[in-house]
């Protein structure tokens, strides 16, 4: 399709929106037919919707609404609330309920890993006409043949790449750093798979609690490191426990964990770190839950939980003038 037949397309999909009465923040189209905000995305919350894929996108829209964060930040990958396959026809669906309650849909999840990927480019070019400008990429292991140094090696080729992909479509990538063996557990990597690519369009997602888990008290080093190629971040708050002998990791809600967050919005404040912030929900009741609870419990369960984490966020917000 040629970028005229794209932009009318564009013009098409904002003309039925605004006819369903969605609210759309937009200040029109750039030259060359993509979505722009008239309002900086900097430090907007987005909750990660993966614990609410199985309510309708208007049901789960409402629910984020009403907890009082201003984003949505969608699962759009296999076992997500959209299949990669279907991002051309539901995508748009998703982000006008977003927008009819009055959130933006500024990032999306996705299994990107490589521009060249079945669905790589249908879900770069539907998100970034659409108004989306960071994705989170998928998961990348590394190679036991190749070692530590081979298999970055490998990848910094795979990147570059993607980059050039994400520049086409002015889309920012980034790789969330996560506690583990993959690539991004130690956070050191994914500054050796970046350094020399544009943090424009790639970067890193930092994930400070993965962060401290990996990193203990030293995870200050690894953010300052990453830090010109953070351009969106996730939030969440953890504890070590044991269970059946053996400790590990589980996340509870922000401020009742390990994760220092003044020391955190600290260095962002200092460092003007911006971007769309992620708070991600992984502790009861949106994980582990037992006993039937029926929807409409849940949904009140979910929103009571949402919001203490949402003003909780925003106080850190307000307390470093973020």
């Amino acid at each position: 399709m040629d970028n005229k037949k794209n932009y009318l397309n564009r013009r098409k999909f904002i003309a039925s929106v605004a006819a369903a009465g969605a609210y759309i923040p937009l200040s029109g189209l750039d030259k060359t037919g993509f979505l722009t905000y008239p309002q900086s995305t900097e430090r907007k919350i987005h909750v990660f919707t993966k614990a609410m894929q199985w309510m309708n996108f208007d049901e789960m829209a409402a629910l984020v609404a009403e907890s009082g964060a201003e984003g949505i930040d969608l699962p759009v990958r296999t076992g997500g609330h959209i299949l990669p396959e279907n991002v051309e026809t539901e995508l748009p669906k998703a982000v006008e309920a977003a927008r009819r309650h009055g959130l933006r849909m500024d990032m999306i999840v996705t299994e990107i890993t490589d521009a060249d990927g079945k669905y790589t480019e249908s879900v770069l070019k539907t998100a970034s006409s659409l108004g989306i400008k960071y994705y989170r990429m998928g998961w990348i292991n590394y190679d036991e043949t190749l070692g530590v140094i081979g298999t970055l090696q490998k990848f910094k080729t795979v990147m570059k790449k993607l980059e050039q992909l994400n520049r086409k479509y002015k889309i920012h990538g980034a790789y969330q750093n996560h506690s583990g063996t993959r690539i991004g557990g130690p956070v050191w990597d994914l500054y050796e798979l970046v350094k020399d690519l544009d943090p424009e369009y790639i970067g890193v997602q930092y994930d400070v609690r993965h962060a401290v888990v990996e990193g203990g008290v030293s995870w200050v080093n690894g953010f300052r490191l990453v830090m010109p190629w953070v351009k969106c971040t996730d939030i969440k708050d953890f504890i070590w426990t044991r269970t059946n002998g053996k400790w590990g990791p589980e996340s509870v809600p922000l401020g009742e964990g390990m994760v220092n967050f003044d020391d955190y919005f600290k260095l962002v404040q200092k460092n003007n770190v911006t971007g769309p912030m992620s708070l991600h929900l992984e502790y009861p009741p949106f994980e582990r839950v037992t006993g039937k609870v029926s929807d409409a419990d849940k949904k009140k369960l979910f929103v009571d939980a949402m919001k203490k984490d949402v003003e909780k966020l925003k106080s850190f917000r307000t307390k470093y003038q973020l």
